[in-house]
């Protein structure tokens, strides 16, 4: 137990602290705050306090818990609203009303509620059992299997093990150990500064499949992998991490809201409970986690956010579920660190931000992976994090820190967010390092024409923006016809396969199959565009043709109807090319006659 000595806002130095360890959480003064200890220096301990200091004084006590800064897991996590620190917020407000009270107390997950526990057919009575062992299961969900685990730490064989209903703090199991007989129920705890074990990571192979035509088809993210969204104020951060939270074809969604507006955080927090999951036709939030910290909540809470979402989301991996991590935004985390960091006094690093800065980033996108569980399971965490940078200028430090490594880039662009082209992502400036990596998953799942759609695509998108700014100099007119076509064909795939609509019921997701029936119909429109153009017919009688409208039509045609229809919109593709260049060619004749 020690005494209070300074107060500076969220940070609070105190003495008579021997005997505490680094990041051992406390409690501090007669409200009983929540604090951490980040800084140990002789007697004293410099704490950051995760609530509102205002009326606490030097001289009040504080009384260290001697255990690091841990989230409780176990079933009843699924479907839940929490703070930074994983306080529920439904269950604060029944007991505080609409605002926090400061030294609440309340579990994260339920004890009195009893769950049926089924045991796993493999752990009998005398089974040997290691760290990560599935021990059976609770149906948590019905989207869901929450998979009771031997806690880390805990190996041996089992002496006893029964199914039945229980809460979470009652025996499920007894292991015998090396030091002697282990109680496990079915709550764990784990500390949020420390990365959980796993037996091995494997390279990320196979791709998470968001719906999003740009992201899949362009700038696709692994199972496992890192993928950072930097934008301006305004270029649709939030709804499109929104829509890789409903869309894509992780199992588990963990949605981290770090210091955002208020405003922005209760359009999540009414909306996700609202939504239904396009798979199966269930809420949505019976498969997410929400974990809400808004920018008016304390800035240390803020700074732990982050890390009770990927402790949670490594929790679900190490069950063998594939879980996607959206972090909104890392800015508000790099300021949180920011602030703390001047409060300690150290020594800045660029604009303000602590010279450690780099390193936390680094890690934090690090725990991401595709691994071989404990209990020899497979399972990833992918990782998402928007980054807010002041005016958009990616140069500054936490939009660099995060380019360093994730391997997936989505810049969004104001100016196409101002057009009304959603997603606002910039095909020129965005880059994927997995395209490589996922090219042998896309030739045996889609077809070998995928990835030479994507490659063509990519080249005729980048020749347009070259063309663009020769147009701009001496006008289209200027242009030869074979690059007036390419031109029109560039716009096409713009606005007809980039461009996507968050609300439209069909539009909203495309599976990976559709995206490329579509892209490969317009590269085909593209080859007979230039074909024609070598032989004379103009760009715009091309664009003019009927086949036209039905290509821009195909994202709103059904799933189980794409494929025949753009089987007819080839064949008319061709038809009418072929008419087209035929009308032509009479028409040169009556010239020359």
């Amino acid at each position: 137990m020690g005494k209070i000595e300074r107060i500076s806002g969220p940070l609070v130095v105190a003495k008579e602290m021997l005997g505490s360890s680094m990041y051992d959480v406390v409690r501090v003064g007669t409200a009983k705050l929540i604090g951490e200890i980040i800084k140990l220096e002789g007697e004293k301990a410099v704490i950051q306090v995760y609530e509102d200091t205002s009326g606490v004084r030097p001289g009040e006590t504080v009384i260290s818990t001697g255990k690091p800064l841990s989230v409780e897991l176990g079933p009843g996590i699924l479907s839940q609203i929490f703070d930074g620190v994983q306080r529920p917020l439904d269950l604060i407000k029944a007991k505080s009303g609409t605002f926090i009270k400061r030294g609440s107390e309340v579990s994260a997950v339920d004890r009195r509620k009893k769950w049926q526990f089924h045991a796993d057919k493999k752990a009998t009575k005398g089974t040997r059992v290691s760290e990560g062992t599935i021990l059976g299961y609770v149906e948590e969900t019905p989207l869901i299997k929450h998979y009771i685990m031997v806690p880390q730490g805990v190996s041996g064989k089992i002496q006893s093990i029964k199914a039945g209903k229980f809460s979470v703090e009652e025996t499920i199991a007894v292991v015998r150990t090396a030091r002697g007989l282990a109680k496990i129920s079915m709550l764990q705890r784990r500390p949020v500064r420390q990365a959980s074990k796993y037996a091995e990571k494997i390279a990320a192979e196979v791709p998470l499949i968001t719906g999003q035509r740009i992201i899949d088809t362009l700038f696709p993210v692994a199972k496992g992998g890192t993928a950072g969204i930097p934008g301006p104020f305004g270029s649709g951060k939030t709804v499109m991490q929104q829509s890789l939270a409903k869309y894509s074809d992780a199992n588990i969604v963990v949605y981290v809201g770090c210091g955002e507006r208020g405003n922005e955080m209760t359009d999540v927090l009414t909306e996700f409970p609202e939504l239904t999951d396009p798979t199966t036709g269930r809420p949505l939030m019976e498969r997410t986690v929400l974990i809400a910290n808004t920018s008016n909540m304390p800035v240390a809470a803020r700074e732990a956010s982050i890390y009770t979402g990927i402790t949670i989301a490594e929790y679900f991996r190490d069950m063998g579920y594939n879980v996607a991590l959206m972090a909104d935004s890392t800015s508000r985390w790099a300021e949180a660190m920011r602030e703390i960091s001047t409060r300690l006094e150290e020594m800045p690093g660029e604009e303000g931000y602590p010279a450690y800065l780099p390193k936390r980033v680094a890690e934090f996108y690090e725990r991401a992976g595709r691994v071989k569980t404990l209990g020899g399971g497979m399972g990833s965490v992918t990782v998402v994090g928007a980054v807010s940078p002041p005016g958009g200028d990616l140069s500054e430090p936490v939009s660099q820190s995060t380019l360093r490594v994730v391997k997936t880039f989505w810049a969004l662009d104001a100016a196409l967010a101002s057009s009304r082209h959603f997603p606002a992502i910039n095909w020129l400036t965005s880059y994927s390092l997995y395209t490589l990596a996922l090219q042998k998953w896309y030739d045996d799942n889609i077809g070998e024409d995928f990835t030479a759609n994507r490659t063509k695509a990519q080249a005729l998108l980048q020749k347009e923006a070259e063309l663009k700014d020769i147009v701009q100099l001496v006008g289209e007119d200027a242009l030869p016809d074979t690059e007036r076509a390419l031109l029109s064909v560039g716009r096409m795939i713009r606005e007809s396969f980039l461009r996507q609509s968050a609300f439209d019921p069909v539009d909203a997701f495309t599976s990976l199959k559709k995206q490329n029936l579509m892209l490969g119909t317009m590269l085909r429109f593209g080859d007979k565009a230039r074909e024609a153009a070598e032989k004379g017919v103009s760009a715009e009688n091309s664009m003019g043709l009927e086949v036209v409208k039905k290509i821009s039509r195909m994202k709103e045609l059904a799933e189980d109807k794409v494929d025949d229809e753009s089987k007819k919109i080839n064949e008319e593709i061709d038809s009418q090319f072929k008419k087209l260049i035929a009308e032509h060619g009479l028409e040169e004749e009556e010239v020359k006659a």
